[in-house]
């Protein structure tokens, strides 16, 4: 029966039930953190091989007779190259292998924007407003870049095909202070939604006010599939804007961080040649090149893009269960409420909850006193300002499968006894 619809006399024997189930889970005395969407020790554990590529029998020099222990090679050797740029969908003369991360080849992006422009644009810190659009719910860290120079965000709402793209439009032709938008485009995070067909067209066919807007297509999730039978696919953004005329629109960026070892992965940035060309030249400033040892060794450790989408499906297997068993107890626990809404991902690392409006703070709290940390309320949005308070982002990969069910048993009791403290107080 939905809370909505239960009397008062309901809602009160309601909240004594759930309450004392509250009570019970903070006696368990847990301590689990599903706060950030981390790959699990079983999950590192199938790269470990990695480790051993380069053995002393190993020859170090890359096929087009690079000796990967010294300097050179700004762009990444020609074997990570081909391997991500597989990964990426994009041709190999579009892909700059960067080091560990991507999400630093992101700030770099921007940080490169607001000291020198964009391909000849004026910086963008000589200008008196800069804006970015940022689809939400969103990536946290994304905002966390563009908060940090002191770029105006502007919220758009994600709808089941990606951003909306009738405000997308509207803004960005409209007002030339707006300089890029945000966008996990496969898997979103936190949704898992995958943008239409319709949507990558629509986007490669902007017509923005600045001639120095870019897309940031953070493809973080493009082969993390969950089931071999039902993956979804989005076209390639670079192909579409150079159909549309915009072939310098978009910054495409990949890591290898939740497909081999975090923090000691390979990322790389995708874009037309005109934009390369100019990044290449502040790298070199910048470096001398990045790790070709590690760019060697997963190209060996892999093979060949196959080699890679195989080791991906191993990575399936472990989580998926995890996705599985936290979906069950949101269905079986909350289902039919009238409390929340959630999506059901068929890839990427989270599920997107909603609770009633003004319950996600007092839900994470809550959770924290049972000894259950979340994703910090709030932080799916700019600024960490969830207009509505409803946003809580569910990261199912790092714990253990009993770690989980504990976990779930806590959450669905506070998004329970959360929702009864609100439709009581509004009686």
């Amino acid at each position: 029966m939905s809370y909505k619809e239960m009397t008062k006399e309901q809602l009160y024997s309601e909240h004594e039930k759930v309450a004392a189930e509250y009570e019970k889970v903070k006696s368990m005395g847990l301590n689990l953190d599903m706060s950030r969407g981390k790959p699990n020790t079983e999950q590192l554990d199938i790269s470990m091989e990695m480790i051993d590529t380069l053995a002393r029998t190993h020859k170090l020099v890359g096929e087009e007779g690079v000796d990967c222990r010294n300097y050179g090679v700004l762009d990444g050797i020609v074997e990570a190259k081909r391997l991500l740029s597989e990964m990426i969908e994009c041709p190999m003369d579009n892909i700059i292998i960067y080091g560990n991360s991507s999400l630093n080849v992101m700030y770099d992006t921007v940080a490169r924007s607001m000291t020198h422009g964009v391909m000849g644009s004026a910086p963008w810190a000589k200008l008196d407003n800069v804006k970015f659009l940022c689809p939400v719910p969103g990536y946290d860290r994304h905002f966390a870049i563009t908060e940090f120079f002191g770029i105006e965000m502007i919220n758009v709402p994600m709808t089941e095909n990606g951003p909306d793209m009738d405000i997308v439009e509207d803004l960005v032709s409209k007002d030339a202070a707006i300089k890029g938008i945000w966008c996990v485009p496969k898997y979103s995070n936190p949704s898992g939604i995958t943008y239409s067909d319709e949507t990558v067209k629509r986007f490669a066919n902007l017509k923005p006010a600045a001639d120095d807007f870019r897309i940031y297509w953070d493809n973080a999730y493009c082969i993390h599939h969950l089931y071999e039978d039902h993956q979804e696919h989005i076209l390639e953004i670079l192909e579409e804007c150079e159909k549309a005329g915009n072939p310098d629109m978009v910054f495409k960026f990949c890591s290898t961080s939740k497909v081999t070892f975090p923090g000691s992965g390979i990322a790389a940035i995708s874009a037309s040649k005109a934009n390369l060309d100019f990044i290449r030249k502040q790298m070199t400033v910048q470096t001398i090149g990045h790790d070709k040892l590690n760019q060697l060794r997963h190209a060996r450790f892999f093979g060949d893009f196959n080699g890679m989408l195989e080791h991906m499906k191993k990575h399936a297997d472990i989580i998926r269960p995890k996705f599985e068993a936290v979906l069950e107890t949101l269905d079986k626990e909350l289902g039919g409420l009238g409390i929340a809404s959630w999506t059901k991902p068929k890839g990427g690392y989270f599920i997107s909850l909603d609770t009633l409006d003004g319950c996600a703070k007092k839900v994470v709290e809550m959770c924290r006193e049972a000894g259950v940390i979340m994703t910090a309320a709030g932080a799916t949005y700019p600024y960490g300002k969830d207009p509505h308070d409803s946003n809580i982002r569910i990261a199912p990969t790092y714990p253990s499968a009993d770690e989980l069910k504990q976990a779930c048993e806590v959450f669905v009791t506070c998004v329970k006894l959360a929702s009864l403290d609100k439709l009581i107080a509004e009686i």
